[in-house]
């Protein structure tokens, strides 16, 4: 009889034990308007998912909403996050430029070529000088993806093959760049590209190289890839629900905060130069395919430094002009 009521009393506490374990489970929701493959899905959200389970033992966990499920479309992923549609959301800067003024400053091409050189120049400048751009929200990750090639239907390895050239740009703010280079920027969706290459509504488009292969195949339907050209960037973000955030416990928000920032936007940055990696090896191995693969000779290359120099004149002037004064100082911190 003493040993029935031990086993029940252990029972009992095992039963509560496990009854506060469930009640203090969270499960975050995650928005994203890419398609579940992406490799933001398969590489930093995957990690990031994993982790949190496993440092949490269980009681922390995400679960993905891919393609558009909590709201079609990329334009309105920063607002989700902050009115608490999903609890973290992924976007991309470019289209809101107005809410990322000096975020986007990092999508100018500088010292970096590839998207962990440029996630790492972010970090380091975030705290001093980017960092109330995201007062609203608790933030995850800002990282980037590289665009160091232009593919196209002409030759536009030179400023000669340039000039005329409608060329598709990673972020309209680029269009005085764009300009002196002596193309013709010309806004276009990604989804929209290879069209817009096979009937020759564009002559050219930035691109990295993962756009070459699979699912984007321009290389289906571009005559050049043109490599070593001023490399842009297009910014990406990862944030969470302020109000979230803080209704967590503090066991949990120190999970997230050890993972946030710097460790989880260099995976961040990994999935995309991880992508590019897989599209090279692609490339190599790959014949048949009917383009020619140009690499911009040191001298055409001076040439068009020269003139990303004289369209980024352009840009600092017109962000003095709307009152950002320190976008010199930016810039420069963001290209040490």
């Amino acid at each position: 009889m003493k040993l029935t009521r031990i086993s029940l009393a252990a029972a009992t506490a095992l039963g509560l034990a496990v009854s506060a374990q469930s009640a203090s489970s969270e499960e975050l929701s995650v928005a994203t308007f890419l398609p579940p493959q992406h490799h933001t899905n398969t590489g930093m959200f995957k990690w990031f998912g994993e982790e949190i389970e496993k440092r949490s033992g269980g009681t922390l966990t995400m679960k993905m909403y891919p393609a558009g499920q909590l709201g079609a479309g990329p334009v309105q992923q920063y607002k989700r996050a902050v009115e608490g549609v999903a609890d973290i959301t992924f976007g991309v800067s470019g289209y809101t430029p107005q809410l990322f003024p000096k975020t986007m400053l990092g999508i100018l091409p500088g010292n970096s070529e590839n998207a962990d050189q440029s996630t790492r120049a972010i970090w380091a400048a975030f705290d001093e000088h980017l960092a109330d751009e995201y007062e609203d929200v608790k933030v995850l990750a800002v990282g980037t993806v590289a665009g160091n090639l232009f593919a196209a239907n002409r030759d536009v390895s030179t400023m000669e093959g340039l000039k005329g050239a409608k060329l598709v740009p990673f972020a309209a703010m680029t269009t005085p760049i764009v300009e002196s280079l002596g193309a013709v920027p010309v806004q276009m969706p990604v989804t929209e590209m290879y069209t817009g290459l096979s009937t020759g509504t564009i002559d050219a488009t930035t691109a990295s190289y993962n756009n070459i292969t699979q699912p984007w195949n321009f290389w289906d339907v571009s005559s050049h890839i043109v490599e070593n050209v001023p490399t842009t960037f297009a910014v990406t973000y990862a944030v969470m629900n302020k109000e979230r955030y803080m209704s967590l416990s503090d066991e949990h928000r120190a999970i997230i905060d050890e993972i946030a920032g710097l460790p989880m936007s260099l995976e961040l940055a990994k999935s995309f130069d991880g992508a590019d990696e897989v599209s090279k090896k692609l490339i190599a191995e790959t014949t048949g395919k009917n383009f020619e693969w140009v690499v911009v000779s040191d001298e055409e290359r001076a040439k068009m430094d020269a003139a990303v120099a004289e369209g980024l004149e352009v840009i600092f002037a017109d962000y003095e002009s709307r009152g950002i004064t320190d976008v010199r100082k930016i810039y420069k911190a963001l290209n040490p």
